[in-house]
C-alpha cells in the first residue's frame, strides 16, 4: 500500500536529508583528511585511530549528559524550535570552521564542537516525529526520513568528492578543497532545514512554568523516578544501549578503520557512497515491511545482521571485503535506526517525547561512547586494530537478548497502538 507523505511529514524528512550530508562527511572524507593531519603531526596509525575514537567518544558523552536537560526543556511550550535552532547553529558554525584548522589537535577540537551541535539537534528532531505524524504512520515516516537522508546526502557528497579528489586538476590545494567541502555541506544542511522551520508546530507539550529551566530539572527527576517504575521502557533503553553501540561505532569508525588498515582512500570513499545508495531502497523496504510484520521482529533481524557484520569486520583485510561490508551495512543501517525510533515513540507519552528522547540519546550516545572507547583502548593495548573491532560483536549479543525481553514487556502497549490505528 502506497502512503503519501503530508507536507509536515515531508518537511520533517527533509531535515534528515540535510543533516545526513554532515553525517556522511564525518563517516568518509573527514577521517581521511584527519589521517593526513595526524601523519603530518607524527602520529602512528594506531594513535590516529585511537585519538579519532576518543574525540567521537567525547562528543557523544557530552551530548548524552546534556540530552535529558535539553530534551526536557524542549517539551515546554514554545521552547523546542528555539533550542533546536541553537544546536543547529552550533553544528553549522563548527562544520564551516573545520575547514580553517591545519593542525590535528585544533581540528579535533572543532570537530568535537560541530558534532555536539549536530547530535544535539537530533534530540529535538527525533522528538518532533510525534508532532508531524500519527501513530499508525510512524514506522513509514521514520523510515522515509532515513531513506531520503541516505540518498539525498549523496548529492553534496559527490560534489565534495569531486572537488577533493580533483583538487590538483582544478588548481587548488587539498586544505582549500576541504574548506570548500565543509561550506557546501553546511549550506546543504541549512537549506534542507528551512521547510521544517516554516511548517513545524509543537502539538504535544507541557505548559510553560514561571521558571522553565528549574522546572525542567524537576521533571528530569520525575522522569528518572518513573523510568525505574516503567520497567518496559527501561528494558528497551537498556537493550538499545547495547545494540545501537555497534551500529554507531561502525558508522563513526568505518573509514578510520579502513584507513588504519592501509586500504586505498578513494576506494573507501566510493564504498561508503555505495552504502548510502544501498541504504535508500532497503530503508524504504523496511518501512513497508513494518506495515505487514511486527517492528520488533524486523529490529531483531537487523541486530542479528549487524552481529554478522561485526564478526566479518574482524577478518577484513582487502578492499573487496570492505566493499562487501559496506553493502551489508547499507542493507540494515537505516532499518534498525528508523524502526527503533518509531518503536520507542509508540511506547512513550507523546507530551513527554523530548525528555524521553533525551534519555534515549543518553543510551544511544552513551553506547557510542563505550563502543568507540573500547575499540580505541583495545587497539592501543593489543596493537591489533581487528581485536578492538571484534569487541563490538559481544555488545550485539547482549543487545538482542535484552531487546527480546523488552518486547514481551511492551506487548500490551504496542497492541493498544495497533488497535487504536484500526
Amino acid at each position: 500500500m502506497k502512503i503519501t507523505l503530508t507536507k509536515s511529514e515531508r518537511n520533517w524528512v527533509l531535515y534528515d536529508v540535510g543533516n545526513s550530508a554532515f553525517t556522511l562527511l564525518i563517516a568518509t572524507i573527514i577521517p581521511i583528511y584527519f589521517n593526513g593531519l595526524a601523519e603530518s603531526g607524527g602520529l602512528s596509525s594506531v594513535e590516529y585511530l585511537a585519538y579519532w575514537g576518543y574525540a567521537a567518544s567525547a562528543a557523544t558523552l557530552i551530548v548524552a549528559l546534556l540530552g535529558p536537560v535539553l530534551g526536557t526543556l524542549a517539551d515546554t511550550k514554545g521552547f523546542k524550535k528555539p533550542i533546536f535552532s541553537l544546536t543547529l547553529l552550533i553544528g553549522l558554525i563548527g562544520c564551516v570552521s573545520m575547514g580553517l584548522a591545519r593542525q590535528w589537535l585544533a581540528f579535533l577540537i572543532i570537530f568535537l564542537i560541530a558534532k555536539i551541535g549536530y547530535s544535539g539537534s537530533l534530540i529535538f528532531y527525533d522528538s518532533m516525529l510525534s508532532d508531524v505524524t500519527t501513530e499508525d504512520r510512524m514506522d513509514h515516516v521514520s523510515s522515509q526520513g532515513y531513506a531520503w537522508g541516505y540518498i539525498g546526502s549523496c548529492i553534496p557528497f559527490v560534489i565534495c568528492l569531486i572537488i577533493v579528489l580533483g583538487s590538483g586538476s582544478i588548481g587548488i590545494s587539498m586544505p582549500t578543497a576541504m574548506t570548500v567541502s565543509f561550506v557546501i555541506t553546511a549550506l546543504w544542511w541549512v537549506l534542507m532545514t528551512i521547510p521544517l522551520f516554516k511548517t513545524y508546530q509543537h502539538k504535544y507539550y507541557v505548559e510553560k512554568q514561571n521558571n522553565a529551566v528549574a522546572d525542567s530539572f524537576r521533571r528530569i527527576g520525575r522522569t528518572f523516578k518513573n523510568i525505574r517504575k516503567e520497567k518496559r521502557i527501561f528494558m528497551f533503553l537498556l537493550a538499545f544501549f547495547f545494540y545501537i553501540d555497534g551500529v554507531y561505532t561502525i558508522i563513526d569508525m568505518a573509514t578510520a578503520y579502513g584507513s588504519a588498515l592501509g586500504l586505498d582512500s578513494t576506494g573507501l570513499l566510493l564504498a561508503l557512497l555505495v552504502t548510502q545508495i544501498v541504504a535508500f531502497p532497503c530503508c524504504i523496504i523496511f518501512g513497508r515491511l513494518a506495515a505487514r510484520y511486527p517492528g520488533d521482529v524486523l529490529i531483531t533481524i537487523c541486530i542479528l545482521a549487524y552481529l554478522g557484520i561485526a564478526v566479518f569486520a574482524m577478518f577484513l583485510t582487502t578492499q573487496a571485503q570492505f566493499w562487501a561490508m559496506a553493502v551489508f551495512v547499507g542493507m540494515f543501517q537505516g532499518g534498525i535506526q528508523a524502526l527503533s525510533r518509531s518503536y520507542f515513540t509508540k511506547i512513550i507519552p507523546a507530551e513527554q517525547s523530548g525528555e524521553y528522547f533525551g534519555l534515549l540519546d543518553i543510551c544511544g550516545k552513551g553506547a557510542s561512547f563505550v563502543g568507540t572507547t573500547i575499540v580505541s583502548l583495545v587497539s592501543q593495548i593489543t596493537g591489533d586494530i581487528s581485536k578492538g573491532v571484534g569487541m563490538i560483536a559481544i555488545l550485539f549479543v547482549i543487545g538482542i537478548i535484552l531487546f527480546r525481553y523488552s518486547v514481551k514487556l511492551n506487548a500490551d502497549v504496542i497492541n493498544a497502538v495497533k488497535t487504536k490505528a484500526l
